[in-house]
């Protein structure tokens, strides 16, 4: 338990000094960021007149970079309002440039800005007229860790359970250990990004990207691991040919990788956004505290849940359980890792305007985040039965020797 509490905690210590990247001492209020937005999103309109696409794409990518992210417009609608609305006005960042690059009408263009400037007005107005009480900035401090926290202790939680019922508790160092260095990793990139702004912007998101497809393959591996061990006969024979050899090489690896992956693809975010609360708050930043610790003490108790309760459950439904977990989390990691490419130019946008978005599923109406997330159910399904009748017929061979 200490060790998970040291977990949450030490990415703050590391990091969390400094100057704050998103302070913004020349703008008093949010509408005044989004009125400088919309001032150059306005322009990038002018210039796409002219015909100068790329141009007029960059101006737009100038507004969400160097605005929308760096002066925590994205942080505080987070934070506020809500993760389902900062993943809509995103995507219409991106169908903004879509139709650009596809050289649709003007009148299009001009109506799809002109919904984004509302949407982002609409968000000012809400946030400047909150003030400032204790109880807002408890709530905003508790739910950023708590949001961005939650996928992290589920992976970690659930495979240091398996570790244990597996056999191989000993091992659950490791998992720590990468979980450990995954934060340290983040603390390290959030000086990075906040002192180099050359790698914010598109290259964050690619980044970040990147990072969370890794996760995504790691995360497939595991789960299919996890459920091919999920009756006991297989997991018997699984023991018979020496687990701890397997466990101790490429298994644990992957356990390890998929343990530091998952705290780091949001380590760096978290202490970011924390910088931008610390800059932003100027009374009550004991509630900060507050929240934070509060946050910290519900991952902790998710994770003792995890932890714990797991040795109450029987082992096939805890491995099947555990298994359909990673294959949710690789899931929801497919689509946000796509979203930041998106977002970053890597990816292009097709709008799938019938799928409402669910930002904690990874969810969003782009057919590009949807394709992988489809053939990966698809290799799930397939996975799952092909496991279950092998470990059958393991069964009904352990049964004809008996």
């Amino acid at each position: 338990m200490k060790k998970l509490f040291l977990l949450i905690v030490f990415p703050f210590l590391l990091a969390l000094p400094g100057t704050p990247a998103t302070s913004a001492p020349q703008y008093s209020t949010w509408s005044e960021i989004t009125a400088e937005m919309a001032v150059i999103l306005n322009s990038s309109y002018t210039v796409y007149l002219s015909g100068d696409i790329e141009k007029s794409k960059a101006r737009v990518n100038k507004a969400y970079f160097e605005f929308y992210e760096k002066f925590g417009v994205e942080r505080a609608v987070m934070s506020y309002v809500s993760g389902k609305r900062v993943a809509t006005v995103e995507y219409q960042f991106a169908e903004i440039k879509r139709l650009m690059s596809g050289r649709a009408p003007d009148k299009e263009v001009r109506a799809s800005l002109d919904s984004l400037i509302k949407m982002l007005k609409e968000d000012a107005g809400k946030l400047d007229g909150k003030q400032e009480t204790s109880w807002g900035v408890f709530v905003a401090s508790f739910l950023i860790l708590l949001r961005e926290g939650f996928e992290a202790i589920l992976v970690v939680a659930a495979i240091a359970a398996y570790l244990i019922r597996s056999g191989n508790g000993a091992l659950t160092k490791v998992v720590y250990g990468s979980a450990l260095a995954a934060i340290a990793a983040s603390a390290v990139l959030a000086v990075i990004l906040q002192k180099l702004f050359a790698i914010s912007g598109a290259n964050q998101e690619l980044l970040e990207g990147f990072t969370m497809l890794l996760a995504v393959a790691v995360l497939f591996f595991v789960s299919n691991w996890m459920v091919s061990k999920a009756e006991n006969e297989a997991w018997k024979a699984y023991i018979a040919d020496k687990v701890a050899a397997a466990a101790s090489n490429g298994s644990i690896a992957a356990l390890a990788a998929a343990s530091f992956l998952a705290v780091f693809r949001e380590g760096a975010e978290t202490i970011l956004f924390y910088q931008a609360l610390l800059a932003d708050t100027k009374e009550h930043l004991n509630m900060l505290w507050f929240g934070l610790g509060a946050a910290c003490i519900c991952l902790v108790a998710l994770f003792a849940l995890i932890r714990f309760g797991s040795l109450r459950i029987p082992l096939r439904p805890f491995f099947i359980g555990t298994s359909v977990l990673m294959y949710v989390m690789a899931v929801s990691f497919a689509g946000g890792g796509v979203k930041e490419l998106q977002e970053a130019d890597f990816v292009s946008v097709t709008p799938a305007p019938f799928i409402p978005t669910v930002d904690i599923l990874g969810i969003y109406p782009t057919l590009e985040t949807l394709l992988p997330q489809a053939i990966m159910i698809i290799l799930a399904a397939l996975s799952f039965v092909f496991h279950m009748r092998k470990n059958a017929a393991l069964i009904k061979a352990a049964t004809a020797d008996i």
